[in-house]
């Protein structure tokens, strides 16, 4: 399915949300214009699922339409200064096709860039004036910034479990769906029960969502991902794919010689080859399709409306993505 059939029944809010990035960049362009460059190149594009997952959520029920909007703009704010942050500790020259913020202006101006989106990001979330989901924002970003600290503290470390990856991206990528559905939910009065069922499908939906990513690291084209292929294993980042490369040749493992820095770009391109010559990769969407599934599993109980049947298709797009 493509994604234009899930965002069908938002549509008219995503503009929305569109807008509030239009407003935000357009307020620098006088005062400020070094600002609204840089807000510029990074506040498009992007596939808006997280913005989605808020507004569906939160048009099952009884939803105050401004509400849902500023927390929709807050969690895709929230995501691009992640965004903004970890290209800038990985030094990533590209994000999207596009140069990034610490490629264009330096590591110490893209980190203040992404201090400053988080702090719009929040006051998009206090706008909404529901304390709950200001808590949850908070506790969001506390999940974000573990994770990216034991990403940071496993970095080319080869001693590592599935359930240590697993762990890290419900930190890094599930909290951040988690946050989306059940804000929404909470932000529309629905049940606590069906508020729960909502942060399930957003959680599960996260772990699927990222291992997919994981698996297109290495499957994808520069030209599709907009950045190089195989890019979180040259900045040390081992993924699922990566980590059952591993268990299955302990020995002969090009992922030692990367890590060492022993022919780097031949031994990625070797890791790349034996991934894509072996079951890995079923492997990798079998483990997706389990949590896609997950995801899915309890959405019969809210309101039967286009609303619900795009968080069905959504569950299914994320297995067929190619990028």
């Amino acid at each position: 399915m493509q994604l234009s059939a899930v965002y069908e029944p938002v549509n008219q809010e995503l503009g929305e949300v569109n807008e509030q990035f239009r407003l935000l960049v357009d307020s620098q362009k006088t005062t400020f214009p070094e600002l609204y460059q840089m807000l510029s190149l990074v506040l498009v594009g992007g596939k808006i699922i997280r913005p989605t997952l808020t507004l569906l959520s939160g048009k099952l029920y009884n939803h105050n339409r401004k509400s849902l909007l500023m927390m929709a703009t807050a969690g895709e704010l929230l995501h691009i200064a992640t965004l903004v942050h970890d290209d800038t500790v990985d030094k990533a020259s590209i994000r999207r096709g596009r140069p990034t913020v610490n490629k264009v202006w330096g590591m110490e101006k893209a980190i203040i860039l992404g201090d400053y989106l988080f702090a719009r990001a929040g006051e998009f979330t206090a706008a909404t004036g529901n304390l709950r989901v200001v808590k949850l924002f908070a506790r969001t970003l506390e999940t974000i910034s573990r994770g990216e600290l034991r990403q940071g503290f496993s970095a080319f470390n080869l001693n590592q479990t599935v359930e240590q990856y697993l762990e890290r991206i419900a930190s890094k990528t599930a909290s951040l769906f988690a946050m989306a559905t059940e804000s929404g939910a909470a932000l529309s009065q629905a049940p606590e029960e069906m508020i729960q069922v909502l942060k399930d499908y957003g959680y599960n939906l996260g772990i699927a969502f990222q291992i997919v990513d994981d698996v297109l690291d290495f499957t994808g084209t520069k030209k599709e991902m907009g950045k190089p292929v195989a890019s979180d294993l040259a900045q040390g980042t081992i993924t699922l794919p990566s980590l059952l490369l591993l268990e299955r040749f302990p020995e002969d493992n090009p992922l030692k010689n990367i890590f060492s820095n022993r022919n780097k770009q031949q031994e990625i391109k070797r890791a790349i080859e034996m991934i894509g010559n072996s079951t890995i990769i079923e492997e990798c969407y079998q483990m997706a399709f389990e949590y896609s599934t997950r995801a899915s599993r309890d959405l019969y109980l809210l309101p039967d409306n286009p609303n619900r049947k795009s968080l069905l298709s959504l569950a299914n797009y994320v297995l067929e993505r190619n990028k």
